[in-house]
């Protein structure tokens, strides 16, 4: 379940012009977002809607999930 909602965010960031920056530790990475200009951690392990969302509000985005 984890997977899937990881790679739909990944999908939505990418679709905004979002793009992977670094590994961070353990099981996060570091992604910039083009629309506020900042980076911000992405988990491999979103299992929630509400973390997903929480995702996209720190990219600038509107709620997707």
């Amino acid at each position: 379940m984890g997977n899937h909602l990881y790679r739909e965010v990944i999908a939505y960031l990418k679709e905004h012009g979002c793009y992977f920056v670094r590994q961070a530790k353990g099981s996060h990475e570091i992604w910039f977002s083009p629309v506020n200009k900042r980076k911000f951690p992405v988990a491999y392990t979103i299992v929630k809607p509400e973390m997903a969302n929480a995702i996209c509000k720190q990219a600038g985005l509107p709620k997707h999930f």
